[in-house]
């Protein structure tokens, strides 16, 4: 008769997600304020599907999944003599390991029940799809490769030991990634237009109500590539903290990270740069007088977004890293008529308006409250030393999207006058009045003129010392 065994076998706590696991990630300020791709460097939240509905009997199964299987690692093993931070860790890898399956499945429902459809339909042209799908059907291979990979880690006891290895040696591919998310600035655009014709979108409608797409739209699946990307530093993160102390993951999992945080900056920097182009291409200046060369020179947008002025008009204004633009929507879609003189950043002037001051002129409370309420979620900005230019006031939709604006214009400000003095200490000593006429009023550039028109009088007498004392 055997005696019955003293080893307790702790079982695995069962949970639906990994809510408890990985924390909360806040949309970015940007986003929120209802501005397109960013910086980001600035990055967005990802859609989630619809809570899963109950079973129903059906004839035939579906290709694809209608709601997200939300077991985890814990639900494939029925118990296992682990710590709680062992089951920790091991359900985070789970997560990257089925985060990677359901990325693939979207992505092939995107080719097969959108693009090749939409095609042999005639819905949209090669062309056209080849611009909003972009290189979409690349990205697909390359998430295989790294399924295939982590499931060749995973033991017969359904534990993963190391995975920082494999982790660190395939992120570099993720370059790939810089081409897909440069080209969505303009896919986005082009899809929006093609919305407006009925035959796109009646297919994208049907689309939608259709059990495969879990009630998202065609740009929540093509987003999905880039809320991926930004997220492996976060499960990354989550695996080093359950990883104890001398585990042959302590060191590559920091250089696993670091890879990914300099794909995910570089896509960032890229896919800024071509937001900041395409937006710049879309402007149409009705003076020549309102073509900065800060305008051209600037190779991102701080934030861009729909504010009212003090007539109540809807503008459209970008701030761009070296200017700030207001503009009226054109006709044609995603082009621009630049309203009023740009204001280059170095000399601008940021007043937070209080709410209910009724500042601005007679029709600034009229114009944003209907003469009823109060004013609320205003600023103001002007130019220094620049007299074409005269000051704007603005309203924000909320006091979210006020803070969010005043935030990157001081950002902005303080960046583009950084640059200036770095600029203006590399100059000849007898130039440097030149560069600080810029940060001067009016009153103080006729001064500074005056004194630098003196500079030159004099000019031709230190010459003339400097020959004798040489001689």
């Amino acid at each position: 008769m055997e005696e019955p065994s003293n080893k307790r076998v702790k079982p695995v706590a069962k949970s639906n997600s990994l809510t408890g696991v990985i924390p909360q990630v806040k949309t970015p300020a940007l986003k929120r304020i209802g501005m397109s791709i960013s910086r980001s460097i600035s990055f967005r939240t990802e859609a989630r599907p619809l809570p899963p509905a109950p079973l129903r009997n059906r004839t035939k199964a579906s290709s694809f999944p209608r709601r997200r299987n939300s077991q985890c690692w814990s639900d494939t093993v029925e118990s296992h003599d682990l710590t709680a931070k062992e089951i920790k860790r091991q359900e985070v890898i789970y997560e990257l390991t089925q985060g990677e399956r359901q990325l693939i499945e979207d992505l092939s429902l995107v080719k097969k029940v959108y693009y090749e459809p939409m095609l042999k339909l005639d819905i949209l042209t090669e062309s056209e799809l080849g611009q909003i799908f972009g290189t979409l059907d690349s990205l697909i291979p390359l998430h295989e490769d790294l399924l295939s990979r982590l499931e060749r880690l995973r033991g017969s006891e359904k534990t993963v030991g190391e995975v920082g290895p494999t982790l660190r040696d395939w992120f570099p591919c993720l370059g790939a990634y810089i081409t897909y998310c440069c080209n969505q600035v303009g896919a986005k655009a082009l899809l929006d237009q093609k919305k407006q014709e009925k035959k796109v979108e009646e297919f994208l409608r049907l689309c939608q109500e259709s059990s495969f797409s879990r009630k998202l739209d065609l740009w929540n699946f093509l987003d999905l590539p880039r809320s991926r990307l930004v997220k492996y530093p976060l499960l990354l993160k989550e695996i080093q903290k359950c990883t104890p102390p001398e585990h042959p993951d302590e060191d590559t999992l920091p250089e696993a990270l670091e890879v990914i945080q300099d794909v995910v900056a570089e896509v960032n920097k890229k896919t800024g740069e071509a937001e900041c182009q395409f937006y710049r291409r879309g402007l149409h200046y009705l003076e020549e007088s309102q073509r900065l060369p800060e305008i051209q020179q600037s190779r991102f947008l701080y934030c861009h977004g729909e504010l009212k002025n003090n007539k109540g008009q809807r503008l459209h204004v970008f701030l761009f890293e070296l200017a700030l633009v207001l503009t009226r929507p054109a006709d044609s879609s995603h082009l621009f008529n630049v309203y009023r003189q740009p204001l280059p950043n170095a000399l601008l002037n940021l007043e937070e308006i209080p709410d209910g001051e009724a500042s601005g002129g007679g029709s600034f409370r009229g114009a944003f409250t209907g003469g009823n309420d109060k004013v609320k979620n205003c600023f103001r900005v002007s130019s220094r030393g620049r007299s074409k230019a005269h000051p704007y006031s603005l309203q924000a939709n909320d006091s979210f999207s006020k803070q969010q604006w005043i935030t990157c214009l001081r950002q902005a400000i303080v960046q583009s006058r950084d640059r200036t003095a770095q600029t203006s200490f590399h100059l000849e000593p007898a130039l440097r009045h030149i560069a600080d006429l810029n940060l001067s009023s009016d009153t103080e550039m006729a001064d500074h003129t005056s004194t630098h028109g003196d500079l030159h009088k004099d000019k031709s007498k230190y010459s003339q010392q400097d020959l004798q004392r040489k001689d």
